[in-house]
Formats: C-alpha cells, structure tokens, sequence
C-alpha cells in the first residue's frame, strides 16, 4: 500500500503508536491531526505497564529501557479499622502481594513515543476534527474551520469521547459507570513522612464504596513523584455533567465529561476531603490533601466497545475503540497493544479491508477481555465492594481471585498474528 494518504485522529499515546505503525508498513504521507495547540507532554499523571507487557511491547520496538520509569515489585492493602490511632499511619496492612509493573510519567512516556514517529509524518497541531464518512472513493475528514479533507485510510485514535468512532458504527457510545475517579500528582519532597511508604510498592488503601491506588512516577527533572487515583461514586448533589461535553462529540447529552486540572468545583473537593477524613488512615490522607488544586482533576469512568471497530477505509485505536476502566492497569498497554496489531495486519499486504477487517478481529478481542475485565474489577472495588475490615489476608486473595477470573490484570498477552475473519 506505498502512496496511500493516511490521517491520524488524536496525538497522545494512541496517535503517537497509530503513526509509527503506519510509517513501518510502508506509509509515508501521513498527516496526524492533534486538536489541542498546548503542549501534551506537560501531563503529568502515571502510567503502569505490566512488566510482561513491557517486554512484548519492547520487542515490537514501542517501548525500551532508557524510557524514564520506575519499578514496583509489591502491592501493599491498607484500611483503616475501628480504633486505628497515630501509631498506625498507614493502617491495617491486609495484604502483601508481587506486583510486577514498571510506571511511567505521561508526558516523558509520549515525548518518547512521539521521538519515534519520522519527522516526515506531518503532526498537526490545532487541528479539531468534527467528523468523519467514508464513500466508495476515500475516506473524509471535516476539520473545525469545515475543510473537508479526503484519505485513503483514517485511524482514529481521537480517546473515549471518539468523533471517528460514529463513522464506524452507531453502538460504540461510551456508557457511563456511575462513578469518578478523582487523580492527583505532584513532587514527592512536598511529603514529609516518604520513608514509610516503601517506593516499590503500590499502595491500595480502601474504604466503604471505594479506593484509591498510589504509586511513585518518574519526575520531570529531579525526584519521583507521588501519583494517585481514587474512585468513588459523586455526591448527589454534584450537579452532573460537571462540565458540558465539547459540540460534536460522540456523548450522550447528560453524560459527565472530565473536569480538568485547577477546575475541579466545590462539592467535589469538598467531598473529597470528608471522604478521606473520615475513612483514611492519617498517611494516606496527608498524601490525598497535598494535592494542590492545580493537580487535581476528575475524570468519569465509561466502558465502550466499538463493534464493528473497522471499516473498509476507517480503523479506530486505544479508547476510540475500547474504552476499559483504568482499574485494569492496561490502558496504555492496551493502545499500544492496538499498534502492534495494526502494523501486523498492514504486513500481510492484503487489500486495505481485509487487512483491516484482521486487525479488528484481533483488536476486539482483547478489548472485550479488558472492558470485562474493568466492570468485574470496579463492581468488586466500587460499587459492590465488601466489608473491607472483615478481610484477612486469605479472604482479600480468593475476592481478587473472583474479580480477575480471566487472569487479565494488567493486560493480556498480544496474538502473534491477528486471523481475518
């Protein structure tokens, strides 16, 4: 397929992986098109990859090791019990755990994915899509300022709130879950107490209808910061949507869309705080509160499968396609697990639609396994989660035993080669 003309939706780490595929199956006029004019790398949150799905990953040359990251070798559970005092910090350890993950700084992890894509693919900055359509003849992009745009193959890698998932099929809309997760980050020094918190260890403090996942990330320049993700349902009187989703995207209309750093309003901070005063054991706590409200964002949790993910012209990637909750820790692996597929399909050099019909076998399946695996995870965690102070140390492994029955934690080994249909 040399001389096709390819769009990119979407820049972050999904675009990023979607172009290096491309160029490495023989595709050189390439046009990536990135909605915001900021510069993404200044996201600042955490990212873990399964140490497994690093060295597949890392053999398919997406990933490698002078990428700045951390590693963690355990998983430590924390509650807080009745009685719990100052001489427990931490809280009641209920579990100690392998937890074999390497973490990553969002923004260093996609400057080292975007350092990989040739400088001869054109990377658009500013360049809001707001639909897509195929014809018989290409397959066409309408930007913002309403130029219509024609390809020969569009991949949309444009996240969960997708404008080119409705060009492939109408039953892909993101469902909400019901809850958020609220995340913070911010430099490890700003905490005073560091050396209790063993930096190779997460840490899953949980309490009645939540928890939170902590863990170390690379810095900028300098020391590791402190990342965090907690999820819970919002207040009733949160006022939902907490912010209207931008014209044209694939939401319905009374969803709640994310709310960014710095944004976050009242109820929701202050829900936040008399949450985690009342059921935090202090360390956790005082980690929650040195979040300055400039690092502190929210974001709703969705599930979508796009089903058909294909058309004969149009592919989707990462959340445009499969939009799994983070509880899986594989968000990132799962778009770049898209990549390798993508690129995989492309070498067989077939016609475009079959190969692309072969890339979406592959792709859903993982997907589904994944979204699956998110539900199960986030009813056992969040909506359905148990009496936390009754677990020892046996109950808490057979109850993450029943969640992740699959075995899919983290993400699940990537088929060699994806089968056509």
């Amino acid at each position: 397929m040399p001389g096709t003309r390819v769009a990119v939706v979407g820049g972050s780490i999904a675009g990023c992986a979607a172009a290096l595929a491309l160029h490495r199956t023989g595709h050189h006029d390439i046009t990536v098109h990135e909605r915001t004019t900021g510069e993404l790398s200044a996201r600042g949150v955490g990212v873990a990859v399964h140490e497994g799905r690093y060295r597949e990953l890392a053999a398919a040359g997406y990933l490698d090791p002078a990428m700045a990251h951390l590693r963690l070798h355990g998983r430590h559970w924390y509650v807080r019990a009745p009685g719990d005092g100052p001489a427990d910090p931490l809280g009641r350890r209920i579990r100690t755990e392998a937890f074999d993950f390497r973490t990553y700084n969002w923004g260093p992890l996609w400057r080292g994915l975007r350092a990989r894509v040739p400088g001869t693919v054109r990377f658009r900055t500013g360049s809001a899509v707001t639909a897509a359509a195929e014809t018989p003849d290409a397959a066409l992009l309408t930007t913002a300022g309403g130029a219509v745009e024609p390809y020969d193959l569009i991949v949309g890698a444009d996240g969960y709130r997708s404008v080119v998932r409705a060009a492939v099929g109408p039953g892909g809309r993101p469902a909400y879950a019901g809850y958020l997760a609220w995340r913070g980050a911010y430099p490890e020094e700003r905490l005073p107490d560091a050396a209790r918190w063993d930096p190779a260890a997460a840490a899953y403090v949980v309490f009645p209808g939540g928890h939170v996942v902590l863990y170390r990330i690379p810095g900028e320049r300098g020391g590791p910061r402190v990342n965090w993700v907690l999820y819970t349902a919002p207040p009733a009187d949160a006022g939902l949507p907490f912010s209207a989703p931008a014209a044209g995207l694939d939401l319905p209309g009374s969803a709640p869309s994310s709310v960014p750093p710095g944004r976050v309003g009242t109820v929701l901070r202050e829900h936040l705080a008399a949450l985690t005063a009342e059921h935090f054991p202090p360390f956790w706590r005082q980690v929650i509160d040195l979040t300055e409200p400039g690092e502190l964002f929210v974001q709703p949790m969705y599930d979508a499968i796009a089903s058909p993910g294909a058309t004969g012209r149009i592919a989707l990637i990462g959340d445009a396609a499969t939009v799994a909750r983070p509880h899986t820790g594989a968000g990132a692996v799962k778009a770049l697990q898209d990549a390798t597929l993508l690129e995989s399909a492309l070498r067989d050099g077939g016609a475009l639609p079959d190969a692309l019909r072969a890339y979406d076998s592959a792709r859903e399946s993982l997907g589904r396994t994944m979204v699956d695996l998110g539900r199960s995870l986030g009813a056992a965690l969040v909506t359905g989660a148990p009496d936390w102070r009754t677990l020892d140390d046996a109950a808490l492994a057979a109850w993450w035993r029943g969640a992740d029955a699959a075995g899919a934690f983290g993400g699940q080994r990537t088929p060699e080669e994806p089968e056509a249909r």
